[in-house]
């Protein structure tokens, strides 16, 4: 089964057609990053006429660069939630005018569900159930995934998204936007004991995150070291920064696998790609005997090669959408579960 698949939730406009949910036949991603660099960060209405400029554009290119014609896809599936409303909509606009004109059923994937399925494409054993550290721009959560198409949310953040924290600290330092992967770099020559940053705590919410605070103390402690004319070394509070984020969100995910019986973890995300990430969290797994699996590089940031993906497994599971499909920009996975 050849599904192509659309994503446009954000700031990357991007085509792909997967086969059989885990042959990835063309993988199209067209970035705006040197456009909104110029405003340190993503400008909803640029990101909005950018997708509309070259949706066109890219969907061809992924019907070229996998060998299929139009009449050799069997589905289209798009993103359809959470995300930024105006660049949801240029997607799902084009792809329900795609799919009455060829007559194809129209499949609506959440964007956090599609992250998710990435580790599906680059670890086909990967089966669930198992728990989740989603972990991107604007999201942080822990989730059951108790099968292709039902989620558990079990933790999540109450004000900034782990990526969303990495960018501002970034911003902070002096680094261009997207700061994560300079945070990331220079952490790899600073000293991560450098300096000691809070660990936010939710009352009540044991695995819930809040990386607010933690924000808040980087730029207080830049700010107060300016103001007396003071001399950081920049690597090294990206260090402490970065050890601190991972502790968090390692040390709750690993709480969580413990008290909920889980020992595969799945990592997903575009903050999957942080190589202090990934090392953390391998390392916590390896002590305690778990299985970890996480998606290839190119899978971690937004593309459509996992909403194709998740795509088919929710085709499967008789997801279908009519030309009245909206975009949502917030919307939970357990409200998708509940649907199910």
């Amino acid at each position: 089964m050849n599904i192509l698949a659309i994503e446009s939730s954000c700031d990357e406009t991007a085509c792909a057609v997967v086969r059989d949910g885990k042959e990835v036949l063309s993988n199209i991603v067209a970035t705006q990053i040197a456009e909104h660099r110029l405003y340190g960060g993503v400008v909803p209405e640029i990101a909005s006429r950018m997708h509309a400029e070259c949706i066109y554009q890219v969907v061809q290119a992924a019907l070229d660069e996998s060998g299929c014609t139009l009449k050799e896809i069997d589905a289209i599936a798009v993103t359809y939630a959470p995300g930024l409303i105006g660049a949801l909509l240029v997607g799902i606009s084009f792809a329900k005018g795609l799919a009455l004109s060829a007559g194809k059923p129209l499949i609506p994937v959440h964007h956090i569900a599609g992250h998710i399925a990435a580790n599906y494409l680059s670890n086909p054993e990967l089966e669930p159930p198992y728990l989740g550290l989603v972990v991107s721009g604007g999201h942080s959560h822990i989730v059951e995934v108790l099968d292709y198409t039902r989620y558990r949310v079990v933790g999540r953040t109450h004000d900034d998204a782990a990526g969303e924290c990495f960018d501002k600290v970034a911003r902070t330092l002096g680094y261009e936007y997207p700061g994560g992967k300079f945070i990331d770099e220079a952490a790899k020559v600073g000293v991560p004991q450098a300096y000691r940053f809070p660990h936010p705590k939710v009352e009540g919410c044991e695995y819930d995150f809040s990386f607010s605070g933690l924000k808040t103390a980087v730029i207080n402690l830049v700010h107060n070291s300016d103001q007396k004319g003071e001399t950081l070394v920049r690597e090294d509070v990206a260090a402490s920064f970065q050890r601190t984020v991972c502790e968090i969100l390692v040390g709750k995910t690993m709480a969580a696998a413990e008290a909920l019986g889980y020992r595969t973890i799945g990592l997903a995300g575009g903050v999957s790609a942080n190589s202090g990430v990934r090392s953390a969290l391998k390392n916590a797994c390896d002590r305690r005997g778990f299985k970890l699996f996480m998606p290839e590089l190119k899978y971690c940031g937004d593309n459509a090669a996992m909403i194709g993906c998740q795509g088919y497994y929710d085709y499967l599971a008789g997801k279908r959408a009519d030309q009245s499909l909206n975009g949502i920009a917030t919307l939970s996975l357990d409200k998708i579960s509940e649907q199910s």
